[in-house]
């Protein structure tokens, strides 16, 4: 079961001038997407915010964004929670309204066991709604080890990984893991993304393909290509780029970068806030250098 294969991208939610989601810039973002060569729609993962969007929000923007696609590419809904219960929720939730599928994190905070993880994931599974698992330690406090990794790419209804740990020997071992089991796997950290091809993934989840699809579209191609000398100029050529999209946490960076490129998608709501002048005059200058701006 593979949802997609190449660009995904981890997509902002605009929000305009009242505080509430801008559908206006929401519509043009996602013919940016596409049109640049994403080949899947992440809403409401963590770049999307939603720790910070209620029910209705996500229900509203989630069917808007099903509806305007119009399956040219799988929508494919952030439905995490630390419960399971909360996360089944979502991600039932998110099947009736059309997903093709749901990105579900590692359950946060709570700091469950590795024999957790594979009880949430089996039930979140259940659902009905194919699972991305979502691998980023930093941010959860837990690591989905290779092991559990085998075990769970099993379960009936997972349909892929996404590996953002940023740590290079995870990144290889959950590529055996894939390779051995056929679980797709997913790279999370743009930074990585020709390390993670070269080791047989099947596309990234991407941050930096927001201001610059064509550019992450570009280097998927090349790696599927087996043109590793081009795919690894390019990485290089990226890299200030995509390392200044994480100068301050996701989604403060992008969000900056998407105004810079035209698209009004707002600030971050509280707690986040607006990117800092001094990481402001780095990511333009980024920008600049690889053309966008």
């Amino acid at each position: 079961m593979k949802l997609f294969k190449g660009v995904g991208a981890a997509i902002v939610t605009p929000f305009g001038k009242d505080g509430n989601i801008d559908y206006d810039v929401l519509d043009a973002y996602i013919e940016h997407l596409i049109s640049g060569g994403v080949r899947a729609l992440f809403p409401f993962g963590t770049t999307g915010e939603p720790a910070t969007v209620t029910a209705a929000e996500y229900d509203k923007a989630l069917k808007f964004i099903i509806e305007r696609v119009d399956r040219r590419v799988p929508v494919i809904a952030g439905a995490g929670s630390n419960s399971t219960a909360l996360a089944c929720e979502h991600a039932e939730n998110a099947k009736r309204s059309g997903a093709d599928g749901v990105l579900v994190v590692t359950p946060y905070y709570n700091k469950c066991t590795q024999k957790g993880l594979i009880e949430h994931y089996k039930a979140v599974a259940a659902c009905g709604a194919p699972v991305i698992m979502y691998n980023v330690p930093s941010r959860t406090g837990v690591n989905i080890m290779p092991e559990t990794l085998a075990e769970l790419a099993g379960i009936s209804g997972i349909a892929g990984i996404k590996e953002a740990s940023g740590n290079i020997e995870q990144v290889q071992n959950t590529a055996k893991v894939c390779a051995e089991s056929g679980l797709p796997a997913y790279c999370g950290d743009d930074g990585l993304t020709t390390v993670a091809m070269a080791l047989g993934f099947d596309g990234i989840i991407s941050v930096a393909a927001n201001p610059a699809p064509a550019y992450m579209s570009e280097l998927i191609a090349l790696c599927d290509k087996n043109d590793y000398g081009a795919a690894r100029a390019l990485q290089f050529k990226l890299s200030e780029f995509i390392r200044s999209l994480f100068c301050e946490v996701n989604p403060i960076p992008v969000k900056k970068a998407m105004q810079l490129i035209g698209f009004d998608v707002g600030a971050p709501r509280l707690p986040l806030t607006e990117l800092g002048p001094e990481h402001t005059a780095r990511l333009e200058a980024a920008m600049r250098e690889v053309g966008l701006i």
